[in-house]
């Protein structure tokens, strides 16, 4: 097993999961900033208000991006799987 390939697979592994993980938690972000803007300008400080708009993004996000998230997982496992044999050599 080659050093480089094992330095490779981390990269991708790490640049896969950041990808695939990035959009909800941008709208998380986004969601949990506008609710506290909200929150602020009324001066409702209820602290459970947070998580039903956030839990509908959340679920939106994952209806719209979800087919391409898993697309992209299985793509990334394909191609580990298919190049595991020839590193084992």
């Amino acid at each position: 097993m080659n050093e480089m390939w094992v330095i490779d697979l981390a990269k991708s592994s790490l640049s896969t999961m950041l990808l695939v993980s990035a959009p909800l938690l941008v709208t998380a972000l986004v969601v949990g900033l506008l609710v506290s803007i909200f929150q602020a300008l009324t001066q409702i400080n209820e602290s459970t208000l947070t998580f039903i708009p956030k839990i509908l993004a959340m679920g939106g996000a994952l209806l719209l991006l979800g087919p391409w998230m898993l697309r992209t997982l299985t793509t990334f496992t394909t191609d580990l799987y298919e190049h595991i044999p020839a590193h084992l050599r």
